[in-house]
């Protein structure tokens, strides 16, 4: 029988997993216990665990612990399929971030699922201290702003299309701190930014970086 442990949250997967293995075992503690990491998982040691039983006891627990990480131990587990789910064995599949098309060929084969993500990340809203730095012609704090877009993990690309936006709508509703001409002039230097840095070896993030301590 199959039971698998899976997730986004590797780290929380693992925790889980060995959780259950400890209260498992605590329950027949004279129950054979192996782990088989992704380099010792084959047709043969798989054709062990299934069959596997001894004098002294009648079931044995295997955890098969990240076999996805290689190839050949991948393919070996999902050969071993039916065999694996048909075993009076336990076999508990240790397989943080797996890919959704075998999650779904070991959940028809398996006994119980225990999946662990990671806590989805807050969506973040409009980044307006961003675009009102560069609707103040302020420079420094836009340059700031940029290293906290960058740090909380927005791409480069995506500022400067903020940036960009707002050029377009200083064109249309006018600033204190852009003349008309300027406003122009902004949206024009943001596309050949863009432009450039796709063409030479500068990188757009350190390319915004320079236009932000030019202003």
């Amino acid at each position: 029988m199959i039971y698998l442990f899976y997730g986004s949250d590797a780290n929380k997967v693992r925790a889980k997993a060995f959780q259950w293995v400890t209260a498992t075992r605590s329950k027949a503690p004279d129950a054979f216990y192996s782990r088989l990491s992704a380099d010792a998982i084959s047709g043969a040691s798989l054709r062990e665990a299934v069959s596997a039983q001894g004098l002294f006891f009648s079931k044995t627990l295997v955890v098969l612990d990240d076999p996805f990480s290689l190839t050949d131990s991948a393919e070996a587990v999902l050969d071993f399929l039916p065999e694996l789910a048909s075993s009076q064995n336990i076999i508990a599949i240790l397989a943080p971030k797996l890919i959704p098309a075998r999650v779904k060929k070991i959940e028809a084969n398996a006994e119980k699922v225990f999946k662990v993500d990671a806590p989805a990340k807050p969506a973040r809203g409009f980044n307006s201290a961003l675009v009102n730095a560069l609707g103040s012609r302020n420079g420094q704090t836009l340059w700031k702003e940029l290293l906290k877009a960058y740090r909380l993990g927005d791409a480069p690309e995506m500022v400067h299309g903020l940036l960009h936006w707002k050029a377009r709508d200083l064109m249309q509703k006018g600033s204190p701190a852009w003349k008309p001409q300027e406003a122009r002039n902004l949206s024009r230097d943001l596309i050949l930014l863009l432009s450039d840095s796709r063409g030479r070896d500068i990188p757009l993030d350190m390319a915004l970086e320079r236009f932000a301590l030019s202003l």
